[in-house]
């Protein structure tokens, strides 16, 4: 076996995993206003960009050939409400920044977060009873006009991550009534109640809001395997064009399974606890930080994954074109 690895050529040629800037997402986190950017103290060399810097940022990737960006906002807690009602808002955070990306960079691909966790007062992804439960089909019925909200500002791909029974299904419906036949659905079929996401919750002002509760009722239990095979079917089946896995680097297995069992696109979540344990280890001169991100991008690759949502995407993007 030594033989095909002895020289960079033959390495090159038997490489059965190929990673490309074109396999990048980067995800931005975006805030109101002007004068507001802040870094993400949890997730080093990530900020909350208002539209002005955030435009800047977007036109760095695109020169890289990164192809497309996902945006997550951090509203005022003034605007959140029980309900999440801002999330509906044609003139909201969301709806401008998605506006102005699309004039500015018209090929672009503009993913936006379809969820209420940003825009309600107690940090879950749907509206909640008295008792703090979240209530399926009231969410799923906002859920699918902000979605609508998303695609008449200009998304090309809404991404449901909220983890409702059927709102893929009533996303898609709605889509259909209003013409919006191209604009594609990114379901995150299989998404873990992890504790990965901390970082992420930081950056979008939830955490606070969620305080000790959590999201177990309708995220998933990470023992389980068979049941995001089930729950990756029926969003395929509801309308989803991609499907999503996260977290990534702990659920690689469900990448893989989801690939081999379904053979449509799967998009992996390199999500912010992730992220942050390799920013930590570098800075403290315990790994290589070029090295293990490459590596871990390579990994999700080879599981199966089509593209990667990472905050390392710049960095990725630059060290691809300079090697």
């Amino acid at each position: 076996m030594r033989r095909t690895r002895a020289r960079a050529f033959a390495r090159d040629l038997v490489r059965e995993s190929n990673l490309s800037v074109k396999n990048l997402i980067l995800p931005l986190f975006v805030v109101d206003g002007k004068g507001r950017d802040t870094d993400v103290e949890s997730m080093p060399g990530v900020r909350r960009q208002t539209l002005e810097s955030l435009v800047k940022t977007v036109g760095k990737a695109a020169e890289l050939g990164i192809p497309a960006v996902a945006l997550f906002p951090l509203i005022d807690s003034k605007l959140k409400t029980g309900d999440g009602r801002a999330a509906l808002d044609a003139k909201g955070l969301v709806p401008r920044t998605v506006a102005r990306l699309r004039k500015e960079f018209p090929e672009l691909g503009i993913i936006t977060d379809v969820a209420l966790d940003p825009y309600t007062d107690h940090g879950q992804d749907g509206v909640i009873d008295r008792d703090g439960y979240v209530l399926n089909d009231r969410t799923v019925e906002t859920l699918a006009h902000q979605a609508i909200v998303h695609a008449d500002a200009g998304a090309d791909i809404v991404a449901p991550s909220d983890m409702m029974d059927g709102r893929v299904r009533a996303i898609r419906e709605t889509l259909e009534e209003r013409g919006y036949v191209n604009t594609m659905i990114l379901a995150y079929a299989a998404k873990y109640a992890s504790a990965f996401y901390g970082p992420f919750r930081d950056a979008v002002g939830s955490a606070k809001s969620l305080g000790k509760a959590d999201k177990r009722t309708y995220q998933m239990d990470p023992a389980n395997a068979d049941e995001a095979m089930h729950e990756i079917g029926l969003d395929i089946a509801e309308g989803a064009d991609i499907v999503m896995v996260k977290p990534g680097l702990a659920y690689l297995d469900i990448i893989m399974r989801a690939k081999q069992k379904f053979g449509v696109p799967v998009f992996a979540y390199n999500v912010s606890g992730e992220y942050a344990m390799i920013k930590a280890a570098a800075r403290a001169g315990w790994i290589d930080e070029r090295a293990c991100v490459l590596e871990s991008l390579v990994a999700f690759r080879r599981a199966g994954a089509s593209a990667v949502l990472t905050y390392h995407a710049l960095d990725a993007a630059s060290w691809l074109r300079d090697a």
